[in-house]
């Protein structure tokens, strides 16, 4: 039952920790879009700096995300009861 509980909490940390990466890195993504629409509003001439900049940004953000499910599938799938919660399963 102990490895039932772990199971149960490292879903909740791993859910929750993939809801909070989106939230900041979509904050983070729109904000970064919104000032680059705004510096192409005001200098349409850099518009081609100005949009590779924001797409090596915004890349970069999103690996965040990226790394954050990576580590919540690490919680879910790797973790060091998984042959007990296998077992309770009824997996072989």
């Amino acid at each position: 039952m102990e490895a039932l509980q772990f199971f149960i909490a490292a879903v909740t940390a791993a859910g929750f920790g993939i809801a909070i990466a989106a939230f900041g890195c979509g904050l983070g993504q729109g904000l970064g879009l919104k000032s680059a629409v705004e510096g192409i509003a005001r200098n349409p001439e850099a518009s081609g700096k100005i949009t590779v900049t924001m797409l090596i940004g915004l890349a970069m953000i999103e690996s965040l995300c990226i790394y954050a499910l990576v580590v919540s599938l690490i919680l879910i799938f790797a973790h060091p009861q998984a042959g007990d919660i296998a077992a309770l399963l009824g997996a072989h």
